[in-house]
């Protein structure tokens, strides 16, 4: 179960990370709350598993989810440059993520 919480929290983190940019540095309103929503939900969630997990891996897998999938997000709906040194690097992110969630143990 604390593992699905930091799954979650790092699909919320890429949540926050688009709606930062989509703010404009805070300057549009309703990306600005829905940032707030997603880094709230985020943190919250990350902070809950880490009452079973050990941060390394936890905050490692938190942050590889975040990062990729803002990556892809952005290559997808925000025009981001999509070349194969990216695919490639983002695939690895992935990798590394699952490796540690494999790794992690649990309390």
């Amino acid at each position: 179960m604390a593992w699905l919480l930091v799954v979650v929290a790092g699909l919320l983190e890429t949540g926050f990370a688009v709606c930062l940019k989509l703010s404009h540095g805070f300057t549009r309103l309703w990306p600005t709350v829905a940032f707030a929503c997603f880094a709230l939900g985020s943190f919250g969630l990350l902070t809950l598993a880490l009452k079973k997990l050990d941060v390394g891996p936890a905050y490692a897998v938190w942050t590889g989810i975040g990062a990729a999938g803002t990556a892809i997000y952005g290559m997808i709906f925000l025009g981001d440059l999509v070349s194969t040194l990216k695919l490639v690097s983002i695939s690895l992110v992935i990798l590394g993520v699952i490796g540690l969630q494999l790794s992690g143990s649990a309390h």
